[in-house]
């Protein structure tokens, strides 16, 4: 098992703002102010920036390989965007996993796109399509059917949006902890106030929920036994108390609170 379960965390990309609607002379949280507000404008209430307004501030990950796991942030809480995206596609350069997002196909990687454009990051390994290896013509990270990248969101939606869930309500309902007490919306006014921790920590447990649930969804596949789901169940909740971090060991206890396979 050699499995990459990622997600990102974004703010408003004032510098473009700045450009784009020329807003000189403001500071970045006017700036944010007034791209939210055009946005609301121009779609009758949603002030959900488009993706290529979006700026990274932070990528977690989760890495089962071998009979290792473990969770963390790339890079640190002042690592500038470019760095994480260049750590990002390196994990696949090095590991070629099948990466698991919830929306990944949606938001995460286009967004990745956007930004790795702007840095000018190498991701030779990433848009590989069956040119310089052959077993990428069939099975690549950019087809939408294809297993190397899994949108577990999209996957369970059936490829259709109306059907779309969101990740805390699917996790909740597999007996999983679900969010921590943050959404995506929370993340530009927690950045504003230097909670850098809080959004890295807020992503990891995103990560946690997503792989859990792609677990389960192994179990509907046949690729896991329900003895094997609970090993792997108790592979995670074992790492979770050897980490000694507070947001690992909460998830653990409203884990093992809940209904959902783990080991005690």
């Amino acid at each position: 098992m050699n499995i990459l379960v990622f997600d990102i965390e974004t703010i408003p990309d004032t510098a473009a703002g700045r450009c784009l609607y020329g807003l000189d002379g403001l500071s970045d949280e006017d700036i944010a102010r007034a791209m939210l507000t055009r946005q609301t404008q121009k779609t009758g209430g949603s002030d959900f920036l488009p993706l290529h307004l979006h700026r990274i501030v932070a990528i977690s990950v989760a890495l089962r390989r071998g009979d290792d796991f473990k969770v963390w942030s790339l890079g640190s809480e002042v690592s500038p965007e470019q760095e994480l995206i260049t750590r990002f596609y390196g994990g696949l350069e090095r590991y070629t996993p099948t990466l698991v997002s919830w929306n990944g196909g949606g938001f995460d990687l286009p967004v990745l796109h956007y930004r790795s454009l702007l840095h000018r990051v190498a991701a030779a390994r990433y848009w590989e399509t069956g040119d310089e290896d052959r077993a990428f013509r069939f099975d690549n990270y950019l087809n939408r059917f294809h297993w190397r990248h899994i949108d577990l969101m999209d996957v369970l939606a059936g490829f259709t949006p109306r059907a779309a869930a969101p990740l805390d309500e699917v996790a909740v309902m597999l007996g999983l902890p679900g969010k921590s007490g943050m959404s995506g919306a929370d993340v530009w006014k927690t950045w504003l106030a230097g909670g850098m921790r809080q959004i890295r920590h807020y992503c990891e447990v995103d990560v946690l929920n997503t792989l859990l649930v792609y677990f389960h969804w192994e179990v509907t596949r046949g690729n896991l036994s329900a003895e094997q789901l609970e090993s792997e169940c108790g592979r995670v909740a074992a790492w979770l108390e050897q980490s000694g971090q507070q947001h690992f060991l909460d998830f653990l206890g409203a884990w093992q609170r809940s209904q959902s396979p783990i080991a005690e």
